[in-house]
């Protein structure tokens, strides 16, 4: 991220800014990583959960990842503004409110069993995630030295991964009910009947979300009096030349923003569509593929942070994206064509090769940039997470018109995007 910043900007804050002054804020920070990692990660849980309770197709189930994603596209820019404005600590703690909001708006849109509702409710949860990633992602970036940015950002990334682990599996034992009926059972349910089981399968999310909205409400509480260190950016002359016309010159910032926009639709479509390709590549039931997506394919993503982080010590972090790249598209393509165990766990392996190329593309897309493009920056690439809201809808179609194992398809031109911004398009030069 600003690691390709040093020599043009410098950051400074009030106060010491020694390595113990940043510690405690880099930790309360970090734990932010959890917290939307956590949402994104119920997603594939509600996915089949609302489609069963709601009675939906599976590109109408898709529209979940849709209203999440499309509020980071909406969002962004303000966020970006309120943070420029008011500061990173203001802008984290509209977040939080918004995120607790939100979760507690899945009481009332359960009883109502309203599809709309909960699309409404997770909007407002995702505004939230979109203030606290505009404002976490470079916050971490400038709590010390500016060459170990991109180590910094994995490492807080690293405790996303705590959220794609737990997230699969809480949503398996509170969420799921495991019960799973044909079409023509529930055709042959008698009316009375059908409404009681529909409504409590919308019922299970009430306990969870509750749960999650009295804990944001709780960070936010301690936020609001815990004293964050004034980070301040001070551009040197060689920063203000670098600022001078549009951001939109810098085309490396420009493939980065196109390349997130394909990896995140990669990231989601996989998860999003799990539960229900493994019912039909392998015959799985929902709760064992939910527990599956966590313990394996989450804690794959979590593995994968600290492993990828540990390997950019000794290996570029480019180098290291074009070679997850390419092993990606290896497994999806095994997953479009096999049946059983195989096409299963080529997916579950898909997440720990993920796992770094969220801020490893974030990162090298920021570099180079300086003083209010760097903000800015960050905010187009926040925005460029609408691809959770497009490729998900794609494969719903897809998979409508087929079957889910062919939706893969989508992911697998994803990750050939992310190829080439690792072998090309990273460094693509400012125009002149």
């Amino acid at each position: 991220m600003a690691g390709g910043a040093a020599g043009t900007t410098n950051y400074t804050s009030t106060g010491t800014t020694t390595g113990q002054k940043f510690l405690f804020p880099f930790i309360l920070v970090t734990s932010l990583f959890l917290l939307w990692g956590l949402i994104h990660n119920l997603s594939p849980i509600l996915i089949p959960h609302l489609k069963k309770a709601c009675q939906l197709t599976d590109t109408q189930s898709s529209f979940i990842d849709s209203a999440i994603f499309l509020a980071y596209f909406l969002l962004a820019l303000p966020a970006g503004y309120v943070m420029k404005r008011f500061g990173y600590k203001a802008g984290i703690i509209m977040g939080l409110l918004l995120y607790a909001v939100g979760a507690f708006m899945f009481i009332p849109a359960a009883n109502a069993r309203d599809y709309s509702f909960f699309l409404v409710a997770l909007f407002i949860i995702a505004s939230g995630l979109t203030f606290l990633e505009t404002a976490a992602n470079p916050y971490v970036t400038i709590l010390g030295k500016p060459e170990t940015a991109t180590f910094r950002l994995n490492l807080a990334q690293c405790f996303n991964g705590f959220g794609a682990f737990i997230g699969p599996i809480i949503g398996a034992q509170f969420i799921l009910s495991g019960v799973e009926h044909t079409k023509e059972q529930l055709s042959a349910m008698p009316a009375p009947e059908l409404q009681q089981y529909l409504a409590g399968e919308a019922a299970t999310v009430k306990m969870p979300y509750m749960i999650i909205g009295i804990v944001v409400l709780l960070i936010a509480v301690l936020f609001i009096f815990t004293k964050l260190p004034d980070v301040k950016e001070e551009d040197t002359p060689a920063a203000k030349a670098v600022n001078e016309g549009s951001i939109f010159k810098h085309k490396h910032l420009i493939a980065a923003i196109i390349t997130q926009f394909f990896y995140v639709g990669a990231q989601v479509g996989v998860n999003a569509f799990f539960i229900r390709f493994a019912k039909f590549a392998g015959g799985m039931p929902e709760k064992e593929a939910a527990n599956l997506l966590g313990a394996v394919a989450g804690l794959g993503f979590l593995i994968g942070r600290f492993v990828g982080t540990f390997l950019m010590g000794f290996i570029k972090p480019r180098i290291l994206l074009a070679l997850y790249a390419l092993l990606n598209i290896v497994l999806v393509l095994i997953a479009m064509n096999f049946k059983g165990d195989i096409a299963i766990w080529a997916v579950l392996a898909i997440p720990f090769f993920m796992s770094i190329m969220f801020p490893t593309i974030f990162s090298l897309g920021l570099t180079g940039l300086g003083g209010s493009h760097t903000k800015l920056g960050s905010s187009l690439l926040v925005m460029s997470i609408v691809g959770g809201a497009i490729c998900p809808p794609l494969m719903g179609m897809i998979s409508d018109a087929s079957n889910i194992q062919m939706a893969y398809l989508v992911p697998l031109v994803c990750f050939a995007v992310v190829l080439w911004f690792a072998i090309k398009g990273y460094k693509l030069q400012k125009a002149q």
